[in-house]
């Protein structure tokens, strides 16, 4: 087993923490943050992008924090396929730890929350409109805008002209942060299996007040299209550079 997987698991587990975090803070009823809207829930995921990706990157892992990315690494020849499954399997039980850090967070917060699909939410992505092809595609776009800007963030040319060494982390945190205002509309942008399935997970077994279904029926969408996003955007970028 790699050592990187160490990185990739803290790492997801401070993305899924600090991401779900703000869903809850804007979502849960009689919280501090109650209301704060989708400017606070998208600059809120850039941050904890940001963060997890600096704690990744400091234990030596490459920072993907997202099974896609992995799979597209392996598709592409960045690693073996070995290295792959160690950095999914790291990402996905990073996922589901901060997913329940999460609900021990804002314990008393459940139950003052009468909708379900609120708690939900917090866990996990629904669409605004219900149509599978467009929301698979939506995720297909997002998720390959994330793979190559930021591929473009490490290139060299880039990394020539600006502190991108220094400030890579936080600069895909904005990247992230302008999918979700551009794009993140239609689903939600999970752009992230284990952002999306790890916390769905959480969700059907965690004894969470007030909980409902945890809508497995549209579950595929936030895993399949970001592979297939990441796996046809990094597969482009490889040839164009």
């Amino acid at each position: 087993m790699p050592s990187t997987v160490v990185g990739e698991f803290l790492g997801t587990m401070i993305l899924l923490l600090l991401g779900n975090g703000v869903v809850a803070n804007v979502l849960l009823t009689d919280t501090k943050g109650h209301g704060g809207g989708w400017i606070v829930i998208t600059a809120g995921w850039a941050f904890a992008v940001m963060s997890g990706g600096m704690v990744a990157v400091a234990l030596g892992a490459p920072g993907e924090l997202n099974p896609a990315v992995s799979i597209a690494n392996v598709v592409t020849g960045v690693y073996p396929l070995a290295t792959g499954f160690a950095h999914v399997g790291a990402q996905m039980l990073g996922a589901m730890l901060g997913a329940t850090l999460v609900w021990l967070h804002y314990l008393p917060h459940w139950t003052r929350t009468t909708d379900q699909g609120l708690i939900l939410a917090c866990h996990c992505n629904a669409p605004a409109v219900r149509a599978p092809l467009p929301n698979l595609v939506a995720e297909v776009i997002g998720t390959a805008v994330l793979v190559i800007v930021a591929g473009a963030i490490g290139a060299r040319g880039v990394l020539g002209a600006t502190p991108a060494t220094n400030v890579g982390s936080f600069l895909v945190g904005c990247l992230v942060w302008g999918i979700g205002l551009s794009l993140g509309g239609p689903t939600g942008y999970a752009i992230n299996p284990a952002r999306d399935l790890g916390p769905r997970i959480a969700h059907a077994v965690l004894p969470i007040a007030g909980k409902g279904g945890s809508d497995w029926g549209y579950a595929w969408i936030p895993v399949l299209g970001p592979i297939i996003g990441a796996c046809c955007a990094a597969s482009l970028w490889a040839r164009l550079t």
